[in-house]
Formats: C-alpha cells, structure tokens, sequence
C-alpha cells in the first residue's frame, strides 16, 4: 500500500524548531521580565535590576497577560501580589531558569574536566567551621572548581535553594534529586563561664531565675525540640536570633543559655549544662540527579559527604564531649578569625 506522504516532504516533515512563530514577538523577552517582577514583588525593584524603565516593565506585564489571557499580578499598597495564575507561571519559569542554568554549566563541564562554578548551600556555622577549612586541599586537587558557598533560602525545600548541592536536614524524597545520609548535628545547651559568674549554674531545677537565647530554627512544635522547649518556657527569653553566626556571638557573648553544636566547645569560653537537652539532627547531602552528572558538581557532592561523615567525630551517632577533638577545631577557629599571615605568628600551642 502506498504511504500517502513522501518522508522527503520538507513542509510535511518539519521539527518545531523549523516552526517560525516560535520566536515571534517579544514573548520570551516578556516572560524574563514578568519573572524578575514575581521574584521583586514590585514593578520599580524589577525596573531597576533589568536597567528597564517602570513604565516599560508595567507595559510589558500587561501585554503578557494580554496575549495569555489571564491576570498574573494584582497591584497592592506594598507592591504587587501574584495571582494563582501568576504564581503557576512563576513556578514554571523558575524551573525552566533553573534547566538553562545545568545545560550551560553541563556543557561547560563536557569541555572544560573538573572546571566550572558549583553552587552550595549550607548554614553560615558549617560553612565557616567545616566547608571552609577543608577546601584548602579540595581547591587544591581541582583548583579549577569554583564555589559559590550561600545561605539556604529554605532549610525544608531544596528545589527552593535553587543551588546545585545542600547540606541539608532531612532526606529528599522527591523525583529527579539525590540525597545521601551522613553524620549527625549535636545541639546542647551552652552557656559562658561569664554568665555562669554572672547568674550561676543553671539546673533543671533553677532555671526559672536564668535567661535564654531563642531561635525560630528551635520553635518547632515537635518532639525532636521538646525537651528545649520546656526549658525556654520556663527562664526568660533574653533575644531571638534567626543567624546562625549571630546567635553563637549573643551566647558567647554572656547574654543568655543557648542551643548550639557541640562543635561550639572548640571555643573555651563555652561550658556544656547538664540540663538534660540533647538535639540530633540528621545530616544529608543533597543535589538534583541530573546536576550529578557534571563531573565538577559530583566531584563537590562527594567531598561534602566526607566532610559531614559520621566518621568526623563531630558528627558521630554518639555524643561524647570527652572524644571531640576540639584543639584542632580550636586552631581553625583561631586562624579563620586572625588570617593566614597573622596566624603564622600566633605562638604555638604547647
């Protein structure tokens, strides 16, 4: 039987890139700047980071909604509020800039071996007490490998972070990531030989007459807190502080008990309270599947996972504040704080 189209029909076999309304118009240009307005909640903030005019980025939004056919932002006193509409584009164009983002950096690493930027999100305390130090001899076996060491936007999501890898708190369950368990966060309660001067002991059965720093991080209503919790309601809350570096500075300096990693013994100013308060928390490393097959970025994930492994003492599955090994951690605290060169002249530790 004979086929009723030839396969060599160019205009009968087309691709959609041979479409040319694909890219007519200023559509793409228009979704860009309809994705900077959703991420700025204002039209001038997104004026501004496009170098466009108020009046041109408002004119484009609204052709946008034009040519969908839907409302996508709603004008408020505070700025502008995103439609249902509006936040399901958002959404989807956030992943689509999230995918441009992996086929560049995936291309980069096809041709460039171990060399490109990586993206990492983790908390400001092991990024400066762990993640730092260690890069020393990382950078120096792929020092073509660039860092870009941030805040995690989200401690709960890691689609949320927009990063390449995480070290997170939870395992991701979710389609197309890959997470890996590794050690253990230890959070005591702590407080300074000063305030301990200051206010005495504080016991169980005293801490009515004793202060606290509290944290959003420690609010939640869950039985991994609780102990915590029942200590906080008890004293009065001096602070709160949602900066990881900003709440071990307000316990260090005498303020109040705070709940930090054992890793903060390393400071000698810091004494461990027998107040029956002991937090684990999981540790995993995280990244998108996808992103694991650029060399640069699976070269990061792994070394991560060494560094967060139940194997470092720091992060074994028992505390044993007699083990730790805080003289070395006391040293990198010492030199991430005087610099290399004023480091060197530090007298040694005898």
């Amino acid at each position: 039987m004979t086929e009723p189209f030839e396969r060599s029909q160019k205009n009968l076999n087309r691709s959609p890139l041979d479409d040319p309304r694909v890219l007519s118009g200023p559509f793409w240009g228009e979704l860009r700047v309809f994705l900077a307005v959703a991420k700025a909640k204002s039209f001038n903030r997104a004026a501004e980071e496009l170098n466009l005019s108020q009046p041109t980025v408002s004119r484009q939004v609204k052709r946008l909604q034009d040519v969908i056919g839907s409302q996508l932002v709603v004008p408020t006193q505070s700025g502008i509020k995103l439609t249902e509409k509006g936040k399901e584009l958002a959404a989807s164009l956030l992943a689509l800039d999230e995918k441009l983002f992996e086929i560049s950096k995936d291309m980069q690493a096809e041709t460039r071996e171990a060399e490109g930027l990586v993206r990492v999100s983790v908390t400001e305390a092991l990024a400066g007490l762990f993640v730092v130090p260690n890069l020393v001899p990382f950078n120096e076996s792929y020092p073509k490998i660039q860092l870009h060491i941030r805040n995690p936007i989200n401690l709960t999501s890691f689609r949320d972070n927009q990063t390449d890898v995480m070290i997170g708190f939870a395992p991701a369950n979710q389609a197309g990531i890959t997470s890996r368990p590794l050690g253990h966060l230890h959070f005591i309660p702590v407080a300074t030989n000063a305030y301990i001067n200051r206010f005495g002991i504080p016991l169980r059965r005293n801490l009515e007459s004793h202060f606290f720093i509290d944290s959003e991080y420690y609010s939640a209503h869950t039985s991994i807190w609780a102990n915590w919790r029942s200590a906080v309601s008890r004293g009065v809350v001096a602070h709160y502080c949602d900066n990881s570096f900003a709440y071990g500075l307000l316990v260090k300096s005498g303020l109040g008990i705070g709940l930090l990693g054992n890793y903060a013994l390393a400071d000698p100013l810091l004494v461990p309270l027998e107040l029956d308060v002991h937090v684990m928390v999981p540790i995993h490393v995280i990244a998108l599947s996808e992103r694991l097959m650029a060399r640069p970025v699976k070269l990061v994930y792994d070394w991560l996972a060494a560094v967060f492994s139940p194997a470092n003492p720091w992060f074994g599955p028992d505390l044993n504040l007699r083990a730790l090994p805080r003289d070395s951690l006391s040293q990198t605290m010492a030199q991430l704080l005087a610099g290399p060169a004023e480091y060197a002249r530090l007298p040694a530790e005898k």
